[in-house]
């Protein structure tokens, strides 16, 4: 095998690595620009309903750790 076929071969699996390499690396900047401006915790629309049943009372610690035992959190 001459230099050349080998400088030419080494030369092409660069030129495959790095535009394999760029075209990930906009991929992901791509992705992250996407969700940049998602807002995760806005307050929700239309009919949304509060998720937590448990009513907010003064209640004593006792019954806090009971609570947290009971549900497993």
């Amino acid at each position: 095998m001459s230099w050349m076929q080998m400088i030419f071969r080494t030369l092409k699996v660069f030129i495959l690595f790095t535009g394999c390499t760029l075209l990930f690396y906009y991929g992901i900047m791509w992705v992250n620009q996407e969700y940049e401006d998602y807002h995760r915790y806005d307050e929700p629309k239309g009919t949304a309903i509060k998720v937590n049943s448990v009513e907010e009372n003064d209640s004593g610690w006792f019954d806090r750790l009971l609570l947290f035992y009971l549900d497993g959190e």
